[in-house]
């Protein structure tokens, strides 16, 4: 038999028989399964076509397998918090994760953390990257949709912080999915919320396109490949085709099941969605334990596969050629990932010897580290200011910590204040 183009990865919330499920969406054939532990929904990555990471259900660390090896666990990343959702750019250079409210920017090759964004208010609940890596797009509890360049993200100071290209608040409730289409920093990005709306955006100028009213929450959303739609996955586990080339054009309308197409067969909420690279088939899980393949043209289910929990992921891929041979080695090892923040100068670890680039630095030339500007700057103090210094310092300290412990408590009533006001507006 031929070897598939495509394979389906796909989770579900139980993990028992396996974490992760690879099979082939012709036929519903199981070929590989990754054993260990079970993903957190929106977690779930191919990362430089090398390795698989899924960020672990209620756990703190992401699991990795290399791609032919699927029965051991390899490695795990051991992260700060709770990881609620993961992406890794296209390139494979890149690795971003929610956790909380925080996203967390490692590079692959080094493991080092490069930047800790904190513009969000709420848990992340989704990430996704560009085709081309340029840009990555984040979603949240809290009803915002940040749109982040990587390279002003990487060129920012740490004491600093970059800020987001674009922040979208039009959504008002929280963040279900982010999808991006092709064409890099000029794609456009498509976002789901619990206000039972979509909303198609423009990356490049960050407006706002169209936006779609449904009857019902959706959960989860995706283009097919030539973007002349959009399949909404709803919470009654109805999936709604949306045509984006419709004349008249509306940037703001209500979705008409009499006028629109309807896949139905879903018996809980549709959890995740993607199309195949021909634009033939849609793959949908849902939390009524199964992932089905439907015929994107008659709009029939052409299989059902059985899972023993709740889908949490579900996506279509081009089959990569080392997943199924068994001889195939990663071309480069995964390093140790660091849990915190990697200045210019220093590092958190024995193992990092190594040069670091920092770029965009070629273009002011030399520059003395931090501790050389500390040795000048003690030259040029007496000791006695040297002494009135250091107890500045030391009362910067102690201010610094006491307006700390003052935002983290906002920020939990803050937080508390949320979560109560959107369970009374969602309650049915």
């Amino acid at each position: 038999m031929a070897a598939p183009l495509e394979l389906v990865l796909s989770t579900d919330a139980a993990g028992q028989v396996a974490n992760c499920s690879v099979w082939d969406p012709q036929t519903g054939a199981v070929l590989l399964t990754y054993r260990g532990g079970n993903s957190t929904p929106h977690a779930l990555a191919l990362l430089g076509g090398q390795y698989l990471i899924g960020g672990q259900l209620g756990k703190n660390y992401i699991n990795v397998w290399e791609l032919q090896r699927k029965d051991q666990l390899q490695q795990k990343i051991v992260c700060p918090g709770l990881v609620t959702c993961l992406a890794a750019s296209p390139s494979g250079l890149y690795l971003v994760a929610g956790i909380g409210e925080s996203i967390y920017l490692w590079e692959v090759c080094t493991g080092n953390l490069l930047a800790i964004l904190n513009s969000h208010y709420q848990d992340l609940t989704c990430l996704t990257f560009t085709d081309d890596s340029s840009h990555f797009v984040s979603g949240s509890k809290d009803s915002l949709v940040l749109v982040w360049n990587l390279f002003t993200v990487l060129q920012a100071e740490g004491s600093r912080g970059p800020e987001p290209r674009h922040m979208w608040t039009q959504h008002t409730l929280p963040i279900t999915d982010v999808q991006c289409g092709s064409g890099g920093p000029q794609a456009r990005a498509v976002t789901s919320s619990l206000d039972q709306t979509v909303k198609l955006w423009d990356i490049a100028s960050g407006e706002l396109l169209v936006s779609v009213l449904f009857d019902v929450q959706i959960m989860s959303v995706t283009f097919d490949p030539a973007e002349y739609h959009l399949f909404c996955g709803g919470s009654d586990g109805s999936i709604f085709q949306v045509d984006l080339c419709a004349w008249p054009v509306q940037r703001e309308k209500n979705f008409s099941v009499d006028q629109e197409k309807v896949f139905r067969g879903h018996r809980g909420q549709v959890t995740c969605l993607s199309v195949s690279l021909d634009g033939s088939m849609l793959v949908s899980g849902s939390h009524d334990e199964t992932v089905c393949v439907w015929d994107i043209q008659s709009k029939q289910c052409l299989r059902t596969v059985s899972h023993r929990g709740p889908v949490t992921n579900a996506f279509i891929i081009p089959a990569p050629g080392n997943m199924l041979r068994a001889d195939s080695k990663p071309n480069f090892p995964l390093p140790r990932f660091s849990k915190h923040f990697q200045g210019a100068e220093g590092s958190d670890g024995p193992e990092s010897d190594g040069i670091i680039l920092r770029l965009g630095k070629h273009q002011y030339g030399l520059e003395d580290t931090y501790q050389q500007r500390a040795e000048h700057l003690h030259q040029l103090l007496g000791e006695s200011e040297g002494k009135n210094l250091s107890g500045l310092v030391e009362q910067l300290r102690s201010r610094t910590s006491e307006l700390e412990e003052e935002l983290s408590m906002v920020r939990k009533i803050n937080k508390d204040l949320f979560n109560f006001s959107a369970s009374i507006i969602t309650k049915p």
